[in-house]
């Protein structure tokens, strides 16, 4: 399989050169060239005709949303993946609307760009495969499994924000007991329903508690040990 060939759109000469560092740390992928305004950008595009374009929106003579919808425009097969500091909604759901593959937001963190590159090229080589395949139609869970590719990818984005010593299935599984019950448990308690210690279950149970998605009660027990309780706050209901 062919690297995927990448060209670099930022103004900011020190961040370009992140970026650069960062994608040469990844197999699998290729830098064309770096371009550090949007008119040497859509000249790189037309003539290198890249995989895919990393671009910043905000430079001091153009917009890459404006570089985006010219993209879109000209029938270009490059597929863009924005790295900005714009926060704004409305970016954002422009960035959407014109098929951006992902969205990142700056500062730009190495995990982050890993996990959008790995799902770029796992979709790309999705699509390469149906079009090695014969004339056979697409099915429904072939399509699904192309589509879904932005909701794993903010998946993952929650996964790799993680605090060491949180696995996200035990967590989700967790989770899962909450939802599925209105009565609080101990630590004790959901070690036993996840086949975990009460010590792993309680390091699991006040990371919920800190992301209010959880409370603690005190519970008192048979012998009158007090116990910390673990509730579904009421965001959650």
């Amino acid at each position: 399989m062919s690297n995927i060939s990448i060209v670099i759109a930022e103004d900011d000469h020190k961040i370009a050169e992140i970026q650069r560092r960062f994608i040469e740390r990844i197999d699998g992928f290729e830098i064309l060239g770096i371009a550090h305004t949007t008119i040497d950008a859509q000249d790189m595009i037309e003539v290198l005709e890249p995989d895919l374009l990393l671009l910043d929106i905000h430079f001091p003579e153009g917009n890459g949303l404006e570089l985006l919808r010219e993209i879109r425009r000209s029938k270009s097969t490059s597929d863009v993946i924005l790295i900005t500091a714009a926060k704004d909604v409305n970016s954002l759901t422009e960035a959407l609307h014109s098929g951006v593959f992902d969205y990142i937001l700056k500062p730009l963190v190495f995990d982050r760009l890993q996990t959008a590159l790995h799902n770029f090229r796992d979709h790309s080589n999705k699509l390469q495969a149906l079009e090695n395949q014969s004339k056979k139609g697409l099915d429904q869970s072939t399509v699904d499994q192309l589509l879904p590719r932005n909701l794993l990818s903010q998946k993952n984005i929650l996964n790799s924000n993680l605090p060491k010593g949180i696995d996200p299935l035990t967590l989700e599984k967790i989770r899962s007991i909450f939802s599925s019950s209105t009565s609080g448990h101990t630590a004790e308690q959901m070690g036993e329903l996840v086949g975990s210690s009460r010590t792993t279950a309680r390091r699991y149970l006040e990371y919920l508690v800190s992301n209010s998605e959880l409370i603690a009660d005190v519970s008192y027990g048979s012998v009158g040990r007090p116990e910390r309780l673990y509730l579904r706050t009421s965001l959650n209901d």
